[in-house]
């Protein structure tokens, strides 16, 4: 089981990596342009931030290293991104609103995800399986 634990977390961080990077970072005035377009508060600044920050929690929960941590900054990344870049209730033509509506769902789906790696990290205490370290948070 632990593999399947590892597997998991591998396939559920690939995402975050390659847009933290590559979408974030690498291609920052893309993204910065795209942000500006969709709202988002200092655009210049917040993407690159936002972009490391997603791109740690990725290693973290793939190596698990500070696993909890690692989910916690995914989270947090969706919980800030999600509601500005994909403000699907703004748009005014049926594709574009379909579209942002489905990135918004899939943005809470995965949410629900890395809270749910938290919570696992959590309860296990140092006992999740191929992990190079123990959660960083004690039991709540």
């Amino acid at each position: 089981m632990e593999w399947i634990f590892l597997a998991g977390r591998v396939l559920f961080s690939i995402m975050f990596f390659e847009s933290g990077i590559k979408g974030h970072i690498l291609g920052r005035k893309g993204a910065v342009a795209y942000a500006r377009r969709s709202r988002a508060p200092l655009p210049q600044l917040t993407v690159p931030a936002t972009g490391a920050m997603v791109a740690a929690g990725s290693i973290m929960v793939a190596f698990g290293a500070w696993g909890d941590l690692g989910a916690l900054l995914i989270a947090a990344f969706l919980i800030a991104i999600t509601p500005v870049m994909h403000a699907f209730w703004r748009e005014t033509e049926p594709m574009p609103r379909q579209l942002q509506r489905i990135q918004f769902m899939k943005n809470l789906t995965i949410l629900g995800a890395a809270l749910i790696l938290f919570y696992l990290w959590n309860q296990l205490q140092g006992a999740a399986g191929l992990s190079l370290t123990g959660p960083l948070f004690g039991r709540g």
